[in-house]
């Protein structure tokens, strides 16, 4: 936490990071720079990871301004050298689970926490969203921020209206990535978090069959149309295949023109809690409007 004489943080890994003073220079995984931005944490630069390319994915952003932030790159383009050339004095990155810094080569990201302060978030399945945020919220509260009280006013109320909502009557939604004209991935809702939070207020995700995918379900589109969602939950990463690519596709025109709705979703959410109480309003109106017709 904070102190007068510096700065000190301990991550998910267990390990402690320290500076002789608060750091103003944070360079930050997208999704961890976005969040953070949320709770009231600028960034000064953001990298992606191997499925992101050389521009950012504004589908992982949120409400972060792109003008007053750099974007470092992706994949291969990393390396410790690129990532320290600006100089950081913190760098936040995450993990799904074991500790590994996701987005960086072990090697990049063992160099670079020789030279910087690395704080590693643990968003993998085997937590809560709401443990997630509130590591990031620890995070934010070390480096100056304060707390959102309206924020979390909002998303109380966002839940509050959810659980209302599904109260009126059972609607399938489906969450997946599009593949491509073949074949999507099929969300298994308990590897998600924000997911998994869907459920635990009533909302009736579809659940793939049980197969080889730990977090994906593979499916054909023919497949996915027989589950007769309502809602699709569709992943709008820039890793996903565009929906454009599907105009031609029969069953996907199928949903459609049955009215099946397409809401936006990234699966790398924002963990804050004005971004979660987003996702869950964007749910209850797609839920409201479905029955509706």
């Amino acid at each position: 936490m904070a102190e007068q004489s510096g700065w000190r943080f301990s991550d998910d890994r267990g390990r402690v990071s320290e500076s002789p003073r608060l750091p103003g220079r944070v360079l930050a995984y997208v999704q961890a720079g976005a969040t953070l931005w949320d709770l009231g944490v600028p960034s000064w630069g953001l990298f992606g990871s191997g499925h992101d390319g050389p521009d950012i994915d504004t589908a992982k952003t949120g409400e972060l301004p792109l003008d007053g932030v750099r974007y470092l790159g992706a994949g291969t383009a990393l390396d410790a050298d690129a990532l320290l050339r600006g100089a950081p004095d913190l760098v936040v990155a995450v993990s799904y689970g074991g500790g590994q810094v996701y987005g960086l080569d072990p090697d990049a990201a063992k160099h670079l926490e020789e030279q910087v302060p690395l704080v590693v978030i643990d968003v993998g399945p085997s937590r809560t969203l709401a443990a997630i945020s509130a590591r990031f919220a620890d995070l934010a509260r070390s480096l100056g921020a304060r707390g959102l009280p309206r924020a979390e006013e909002e998303l109380s109320a966002a839940r509050t209206r959810l659980r209302a909502t599904v109260a009126g009557g059972a609607v399938p939604v489906t969450a997946l990535s599009p593949a491509g004209p073949e074949q999507a991935y099929v969300a298994r809702p308990a590897q998600w978090p924000e997911l998994a939070v869907l459920e635990e207020l009533g909302v009736g995700l579809v659940e793939p069959p049980p197969g080889p995918g730990v977090n994906w379900h593979t499916a054909s589109w023919a497949e996915v149309a027989a589950s007769a969602p309502r809602v699709l939950l569709t992943d709008v990463r820039v890793n996903a295949a565009p929906l454009d690519g599907l105009r031609s596709q029969p069953d996907w025109a199928a949903l459609l023109d049955a009215g099946t709705l397409v809401v936006p979703w990234n699966p790398e959410p924002l963990c804050s809690p004005h971004a979660h109480a987003r996702f869950l309003t964007l749910v209850a109106d797609a839920l409201d409007s479905v029955r509706e017709e």
